[in-house]
């Protein structure tokens, strides 16, 4: 029985725990590419195999970071592994494993993204500073 592009998409999200706007978008336009390419996601990350899913969660949160890609991306992985009991303190952990390998601006991405998700708060400077924004 087939099933609709509609049904896959709520599929996805109750497997995922998250649906990106690709996801979305690629369902009402090509949604064969969007099994197909979901058919890979699968096998490599959400099906289980021997590593948990938390462990693939930091594991995805690092990379994403690494490739720097979108903060929405990245945080849709810190909230998901919120939500299978990760700690805010792992996570931070996870993504500065990124310092040394792809560097500060890389890191910043990934810490921004967890920043905003765990709500963190840093310590204000009592002395007069330009403020550098999110950067180093």
């Amino acid at each position: 029985m087939a099933v609709s592009a509609q049904e896959y998409v709520d599929a996805m999200v109750a497997k995922r725990g998250y649906v990106l706007d690709y996801h979305k978008i690629m369902a009402k336009h090509d949604f064969d590419v969007l099994q197909a390419a979901n058919g890979l996601v699968s096998a490599a990350y959400l099906d289980q195999r021997t590593l948990d899913r938390k462990t693939k969660e930091l594991i995805f949160i690092v990379s994403l970071t690494v490739m720097r890609a979108s903060k929405g991306h990245i945080q849709s992985h810190i909230r998901v592994a919120l939500d299978l009991g990760v700690t805010p303190t792992e996570i931070l952990e996870a993504i500065e494993i990124s310092l040394p390998e792809a560097g500060i601006v890389a890191f910043q991405t990934g810490f921004d993204a967890w920043r905003e998700v765990v709500g963190a708060e840093g310590i204000e400077p009592t002395v007069q500073a330009h403020s550098g924004g999110s950067g180093a």
